[in-house]
């Protein structure tokens, strides 16, 4: 079984870094230590940039210098002299310590800019040889019919045979996305019987440069606007010649204009522009020949409370500015969450992975760590797509998550909001979001529907109609509804309003499913290389013994839902037989409501933490259960003891915690901390997507 891929383009500006992100994402979900390998690096100011990506988003193991052979103008030194040989064994002894050290290597071949396309794509194929791994070639489609597809794979397979290298599979990136099917078929029909061609479509937000990417390419100094409109990408370039209203004719959405710095009226239209929603939204603008704007202007431009579009100034001509623009190419970094996730779409849309694994043979590891375990939830709420509500829609967390789940084709997103409030902070924010539908749920016609069911469901509680139909204005409850009549199918809230505005709702019309006496919470645990179950964290100050059993049955079932084995450790501060007292006791009696109601489930306690954890000491307490030493999910006695060893744990074993996860609902409803990150937002709504799923 080969230990490494060599994934490589044919000619430049393939798309490599889009197929080498997407096998980093498969391969980070199946146990095995993967490292990454580039025989030429490319150093820019902050090194080379797809060597940051996979360090940074897969935490690998080792200094930057570790994942590359020698650098591109080494490499250039060395065929100048005709070392070729004795470059080749260089990289080869660098690679052989880092394959040492891992499962599983991915190596990125060149970028095509050192001699010719000819003498690259030779040199990859022999670097390819070398290292003993197959080869995935990326084949650039963008303006090229089917026939001449066809061929180009031909004679890549033909190349690939006379230099006795492997070819593993073929991926034609950038094709029409309208041809993409059918380019894709025709070439299956041809090579399908020697391995494997997958199409990518083209994407316009890989392609194309932020302002960000051009500011630090050209060293530009940024006067005006927020740090965050850096992020926006680029669709065109417009050089500003034109008197004002004449200019204006030419702006379209995503525009970067170039202006010498003296054009006040460029720069000051560009702006209105910007806001008005007559015009399309700019990327930003670039003033040239180190001419800053008029101190009016400059006065002016400070005196916005807040504008998104980045002003940047540089020293070079309008002329030689707009050629070193155009010369830039769209790179993937860590920083451009929105580029990585686009990327991530589209190769796990596209790429059967279970082909790649198939033919690379990689095998499963019993380990589970933090990034394989958020793979898996992402990947499983995708095998079946649910509806997701989210009513925060004016915060900028929640946005960002939602277009990464776009993106990813995560889960279809409702959000609740005013819809022109939400628009306005979307198009500040540079997102692509007009797939997804903003409800106002005080102009809502579902309002009036929403406010009968209420009723009748809260009448009994003293409920008028009048108060159901004002409560049905606030989106908790909205959203809720949506839930519970099935217009969503789950509901992540929390960024902004506390626990109990986010879970008094679904208590009141969702309700305990059948059998439980209690809604519950637990946080799953991450671990180096295991996942935990902590319940509960959350919800419930002091459960009685059987609110306490219904935890530790409801912690089981979510144990289970995620692929965790459910060995459920009732803790408390005595373990077995040798502790007395009333929170002893109630432990005690919880765990044997827990045997007699669910005998299949296996469950220990009352046991102390160290006991259940750890094996040499439950061999000195408990020698013959089979729970403590192995125990994955921990029931604690009450919530303060909980809460805080969830947290000192978190803190002190540098574990992930997802969570709060609540549980017992008959709809998933799932609460965020109100300090939760954009990562934070992805994996809650991914697990109620898995959670919603299973009813």
């Amino acid at each position: 079984m080969p230990k490494g891929l060599y994934i490589t383009g044919t000619v430049p500006r393939s798309g490599k870094s889009v197929v080498v992100l997407g096998i980093m994402e498969m391969l980070s979900g199946h146990g095995r230590k993967t490292g990454f390998f580039r025989p030429v690096s490319y150093p820019g100011e902050n090194g080379d940039s797809l060597i940051r990506l996979l360090s940074t988003r897969y935490a690998i193991e080792g200094s930057a210098d570790e994942m590359y052979g020698r650098s591109l103008e080494e490499v250039r030194k060395f065929i100048a002299e005709e070392r070729l040989n004795e470059l080749y064994s260089y990289i080869l002894e660098k690679y052989k310590k880092l394959e040492s050290r891992c499962d599983f290597v991915v190596c990125a071949g060149t970028d095509f800019t050192a001699v010719t396309n000819v003498f690259e794509f030779k040199f990859n194929i022999e670097m390819a040889n070398h290292l003993g791994i197959p080869l995935v070639p990326i084949v650039k489609g963008d303006g090229r019919g089917i026939r001449d597809i066809v061929e180009s794979v031909s004679e890549l397979e033909k190349s690939i045979k006379d230099k006795n290298g492997e070819l593993l599979a073929v991926v034609v990136n950038r094709v029409s996305a309208k041809e993409r099917d059918k380019i894709e078929a025709e070439l299956r029909q041809e090579f399908m019987s020697t391995f494997p061609v997958y199409a990518l479509p083209d994407h316009t937000l890989l392609n194309k440069p932020t302002v960000g990417e051009i500011a630090r390419r050209l060293k530009a100094e940024l006067i005006s606007g927020d740090v965050e409109g850096l992020d926006r990408e680029i669709s065109n370039y417009k050089v500003a010649a034109m008197e004002l209203p004449n200019f204006l004719e030419h702006v379209e959405d995503g525009s970067l204009i170039i202006t010498p710095g003296d054009r006040s009226d460029i720069i000051l239209g560009s702006i209105l522009a910007d806001v008005s929603q007559s015009y399309p939204p700019i990327a930003g603008i670039i003033l040239t020949g180190n001419l800053k704007p008029a101190s009016p202007i400059v006065r002016l431009l400070s005196g916005l409370r807040r504008s998104p579009v980045p002003i940047l100034s540089i020293p070079t001509d309008t002329f030689t500015t707009a050629m070193n623009i155009n010369a830039i190419e769209g790179t993937m970094a860590p920083e451009n969450k929105r580029k990585t996730a686009a990327a991530l779409g589209i190769v796990e849309a596209y790429i059967n992975f279970g082909e790649i694994e198939q033919r690379i043979a990689v095998s499963h590891s019993s380990r589970i760590t933090p990034l394989m375990f958020e793979y898996e939830l992402i990947q499983r709420a995708k095998k079946e797509r649910k509806h997701m509500v989210l009513p925060e829609a004016t915060d900028e967390r929640i946005l960002r998550a939602c277009e990464i789940l776009v993106l990813r084709n995560v889960a279809d997103i409702t959000l609740l909001g005013n819809p022109d409030e939400v628009g306005q902070k979307i198009t500040d924010l540079g997102l692509s979001l007009s797939q997804i539908p903003v409800i106002d749920s005080a102009t809502s016609e579902l309002r009036k529907t929403f406010a009968d069911t209420y009723y009748e469901l809260r009448k009994h509680k003293g409920i008028s109609y009048q108060m159901a139909f004002d409560i049905m204005a606030d989106v908790s409850y909205f959203g809720t509804m949506m839930v519970h009549i099935g217009h969503a199918d789950g509901m992540v809230s929390g960024a902004l309003h506390t626990t109990q505005q986010t879970i008094r709702p679904a208590f009141e019309t969702i309700k305990t499913k059948p059998g439980c006496s209690i809604v519950s919470s637990v946080f799953l645990m991450c671990f180096a290389d295991q996942i935990f179950v902590f319940g509960d964290c959350a919800v419930n100050p002091k459960p009685t013994a059987r609110q306490l059993a219904d935890i530790a049955i409801s912690s089981a079932e979510t144990a289970k839902m995620f692929s965790i084995e459910p060995l459920i450790a009732m803790l408390s501060y005595s373990t077995g037989e040798s502790g007395k007292g009333e929170e002893v006791e109630r432990v005690r009696e919880a765990t044997a409501i827990v045997r007699k109601l669910r005998p299949d489930l296996q469950v220990e306690g009352p046991i102390q933490y160290d006991a259940a954890v750890d094996a040499s000491v439950a061999r000195t307490k408990m020698p013959d259960s089979k729970v403590a030493g192995k125990a994955t999910v921990f029931i604690f006695p009450d919530l303060n003891t909980g809460n805080n060893t969830y947290k000192a744990v978190q803190r002190s074993a540098n574990a992930v915690a997802i969570g709060p996860v609540l549980q017992g609902l008959n709809k998933p409803v799932n609460d965020l901390s109100r300090g939760c990150t954009v990562a934070d937002i992805v994996n809650t709504v991914a697990i109620t997507a898995i959670q919603a799923q299973s009813i």
